[in-house]
């Protein structure tokens, strides 16, 4: 009898000991790609609380710069293109189209000095300042949730248990090459 509880126990204890080391380490998983997912559905909020302010923003503009249709059909493509959009890497695309869709918009915005000083145009102007700021600090906070999941998922024994549960690396929301680049703004002709 002692020859048969001799390996169960030993089984047991190994199992006992691999169950101590694993479920943290899953559990820890399980944690922290939740908080990717609220970190990267707070960035879709914010990017869809700036979609339902444009054609707000459009339509007050398109009342005092009715000919400047390019833009606001830039605007509007751009805005569709970033509804569109699935998953990190596309939305950072849309979202730097759409981005340099509005600072078009800005210089727009200077060639009629009555529309600056209209309270509505300020109103949707300073709303929409406020979500590109919360848009900034939510792809902070998902990117920092990301860092955090992946080198978990990098490091032992995360990997192994990351690899026998199929936890993979995150996407990081990044920036589209674009955006290193200054929009120009011209007031005149020339530049003058």
């Amino acid at each position: 009898m002692r020859k048969v509880l001799g390996p169960i126990a030993g089984i047991v204890i190994l199992l006992v000991v691999l169950g101590i080391l694993f479920v943290p380490s899953y559990n820890k998983f399980v944690t922290q790609e939740e908080n990717v997912d609220q970190a990267y559905a707070q960035v879709e909020n914010q990017l869809q609380r700036r979609l339902d302010l444009i054609p707000n923003l459009v339509n007050t503009v398109k009342g005092f710069a009715s000919h400047e249709k390019e833009v606001l059909g830039d605007i509007a493509n751009a805005r569709s293109r970033l509804a569109g959009a699935q998953g990190p890497e596309e939305q950072a695309d849309a979202d730097a189209a759409l981005s340099g869709a509005l600072s078009r918009l800005l210089v727009v915005v200077e060639n009629y000095p009555e529309l600056k000083a209209d309270a509505n145009f300020r109103q949707l102007m300073d709303e929409l300042s406020g979500t590109e700021n919360r848009i900034g600090v939510a792809r902070q906070d998902y990117n920092n949730e990301v860092a955090t999941y992946n080198r978990q998922v990098k490091r032992f024994p995360g990997k192994i248990v990351a690899t026998v549960f199929g936890f993979e690396e995150k996407e990081y929301f990044k920036a589209d090459a674009a955006a290193n680049e200054a929009p120009k703004v011209d007031f005149g002709e020339d530049g003058k």
